[in-house]
Order: structure tokens, then sequence, then C-alpha cells
């Protein structure tokens, strides 16, 4: 039988009402707009693309952050996309997230301790002093010292302070970590040291991980599929391997030809892409990429290409690989 799994997108969509004019008409922004996918339990699954290609909406939507305005999420088997606070609260425990800025996701009047002890106050009733021991014995797994414990955000490197927030999400034991581009905001030096701990912790929990970024240097460290976004919608989706050594869409060729190769001598091709994004409240006919593809066919303009299975596993939305083309 099939396993289900953990998490599973379908034609997800969410729209921003945007007023614009004297008189305040009303567009809207195209955020989010039918995209899907599914992420196996124990693996972990990222998302790509330029800035405002909807990225962190997507993780928001995936933990009810957001609502959507159409499609559905499912955890563990239940539709989650329309349930109430109340209903959603017991299932929060089970996803958490990892935000981008260590310097705005954590309260500098609280002390350490019960930064990361807040989902145990929520989410169990344990005492006091067992929810100070688990934080302790929290800040120890993610490579603190428990002496940490009695200080202050503001006292911590940006590093030191993302490790505390690993340890919150951790603290309630996820199935699911939504980690929103958890080290763009830290020192070249000090991503490897955090993205291989997340690696550690999945090892040792089991977890499961949506991992956003925009840096593909880092997804290639740390993914096993990867989905490139563009302008709200999924364009490509494949094992890492494959997506790095056979890229299908032009757009994640470019994005690929723009990842800095560390050997000086050795020659890439970079491809520039022209032109700017366009804006999600009035995005481009056809194929959104089209305004900007080096394959541009008159199809393109016209008609929305179906994002389908082009070899087994391996997804694309291009009408490069339409039968009739």
């Amino acid at each position: 039988m099939k396993e289900t799994p953990l998490i599973e997108v379908k034609s997800l969509k969410k729209f921003f009402s945007v007023k614009k004019g004297f008189f305040g008409t009303t567009r809207y922004l195209h955020a989010v707009d039918g995209i899907s996918f599914a992420i196996r339990k124990g693996e972990t699954f990222s998302l790509v693309g330029e800035s405002g290609c909807g990225k962190s909406t997507t993780g928001r939507l995936v933990t009810r952050l957001l609502e959507p305005n159409d499609g559905t999420v499912w955890f563990k088997g239940q539709n989650i996309s329309h349930i109430s606070d109340n209903q959603m609260r017991p299932i929060r425990k089970d996803m958490q997230m990892v935000f981008q800025d260590p310097y705005a996701s954590l309260n500098p009047r609280m002390k350490v301790k019960d930064l990361v002890a807040e989902p145990l106050l929520i989410h169990t009733k344990l005492s006091s002093k067992e929810r100070d021991k688990l934080a302790c014995e929290l800040l120890e797994t993610v490579g603190l010292n428990s002496i940490h414990a009695e200080r202050y955000a503001f006292e911590f490197s940006g590093g030191q302070r993302q490790r505390i927030g690993i340890a919150r999400a951790l603290s309630v034991r996820p199935s699911l970590i939504v980690a929103d581009e958890p080290v763009s905001a830290l020192d070249v030096s000090i991503q490897s040291q955090v993205l291989n701990l997340l690696q550690d912790l999945q090892e040792e929990y089991g977890l499961t991980y949506l991992f956003i970024s925009h840096d593909l240097s880092v997804v290639e460290h740390i993914s096993d599929r990867i989905g490139v976004m563009y302008l709200g919608s999924l364009v490509e989706t494949a094992d890492k391997d494959t997506l790095y050594d056979r890229p299908m869409h032009p757009y994640t060729q470019a994005l690929l030809s723009s990842v800095p190769v560390p050997d000086p001598t050795l020659k890439k091709e970079r491809i520039i892409l022209k032109g700017d994004l366009p804006s999600p409240v009035d995005p481009p006919s056809g194929c959104r990429f089209h305004t900007r593809c080096p394959s541009c066919m008159e199809i393109c303009k016209q008609h929305v290409p179906i994002f389908r299975e082009v070899e087994p596993g391996h997804e694309v939305a291009c009408h490069l690989f339409d039968e009739e083309c």
C-alpha cells in the first residue's frame, strides 16, 4: 500500500486584496496560485525562487498561520485547510516554524529558558521545574550551554539566536518543521553549522522539513527534493540530484547558472534573464515566465502550461515538453 504523505498540498491559492487609485479600486495580489506538492515523512522538501515568488506565504499556509482562498492542505491524512482555531490548536504541536530573522523572532524581554519553554506552557501540562529542565536539555541539544538559560536573547549572536529558535521549535517534538530562510540572515561561516545541526536533528528525531530558501547552494546541501517557484506557481519539482544535473525548465536553468563555483579556473556559462519580475498583482497571460524566457514561443503567451510529470519523479510546467510542440 502506498504511504500517505505527511503533508500534501493540492491546488493551493492565496490572494491578498490591494487597493489602488483615488477611488480605492480593489485588485488582488496572486501570492500563491494553484500549487501542489507532497512531502513524505522524514524527508526535506525545499522551495526555491526569487524574492516575492510566494515561498514564505506557502510556508505560512501549510502551518495555517494564513488561511488559503482555495485548495487544500492535508496533514497526516486530515484536511486542515479551513478548520477552526480550536480544532487547529492540538495540531500546531505537531508542526512548528523556524523563522528567517533570529533577531526579530525572539522576545528580548524573556529569558532564554522561557523562550524555549513557551510552547511547553501552551501545549503540555508540565510543571515549571519540568519545563525549565527540558529547556536546558534542548539548549544542550542544539549546541548551547545550559548556563545560557538565564540570559536574554539580545546577549547572543545571530547564529546562537537561531539555535535558540530551533530549540524552541523542537520543544514539543513536532513531526514537521517549516524552516523559512533559516540561515539567510547569518554569516556564511555560521550557515553550514546551522545546516549541519538541522540535518543531525532530523536524523535524531525523525523530523520532516519544508525548507524555504532563495540560495541554491544552501538548498543543495540539505534537500532530498526541490520545488522551484516563479511568481506564485511551481515550475519544476525533482529530487536534488536530478534537478542539479538535468534542469528542464528555462527558469531553473537560469537560477542554477547563477550559483557561484568555488573553482576560479572552471568556466561556467551564465544565463542572464531579461527584464524584471512581473507584478503579482497583474501577472502575464499564458506562462508567467514568458516575458523573460529565452525559449519563449507563441503558445507560451496564450496558454498556461500544464504542470506534469515529464519523467519519473520529475515534474515541469513548460510548453517545451508538450507532445504537440
